[in-house]
């Protein structure tokens, strides 16, 4: 692939247009940025598959350009992590979403930690792919056990 393929889109699009430069905490700035979007307008899971796809190819060329297997202005990934952390929940329970999902993406629990060592864009999506099924599957737990019925549902 060619740098102006590269500098015409890869970059920009891993890196959310620069803004995983910004900042010492490139990850969470992009957290709260698909945060904030996916609060504006519902994303479906058609589109947070397809951002997936086109964000592990962005983040491959990226990385594979710049010689780092996980370079941190990389974004996209988050950007995705946060949705399907958010994904099927209401908004009243998205923040809590996005705090599952930074800090199983800080974390890095099994299998996160295992899917980061995952080559190229592959590996810089799927730790984050995987953060965010935890994230959500904790919420609905939570949620289950402490707001509907819980364990109480089975013995009521």
């Amino acid at each position: 692939m060619s740098s102006s393929f590269d500098n015409a889109w890869c970059t920009p699009l891993a890196t959310l247009g620069g803004l995983g430069r910004l900042t010492a905490m490139p990850g969470t700035v992009g957290s709260v940025a698909a945060f904030l979007v996916a609060l504006l307008v519902p994303i479906p899971l058609w589109a947070i598959a397809a951002v997936a796809v086109v964000g592990g190819i962005a983040a491959d060329v990226h990385a594979r350009r710049t010689e780092n297997p996980d370079p941190p202005e990389v974004v996209i990934d988050e950007v995705v992590g946060t949705w399907i952390a958010m994904f099927g929940h209401s908004p009243a329970n998205a923040l809590g979403a996005l705090f599952l999902f930074r800090v199983l993406d800080i974390v890095k629990p099994f299998p996160v930690c295992t899917l980061e060592r995952l080559p190229g864009g592959v590996g810089i999506m799927a730790d984050d792919i995987a953060a965010g099924v935890g994230a959500n599957l904790i919420l609905h737990g939570l949620l289950w056990l402490f707001l509907r019925g819980g364990f109480a549902s089975f013995f009521g």
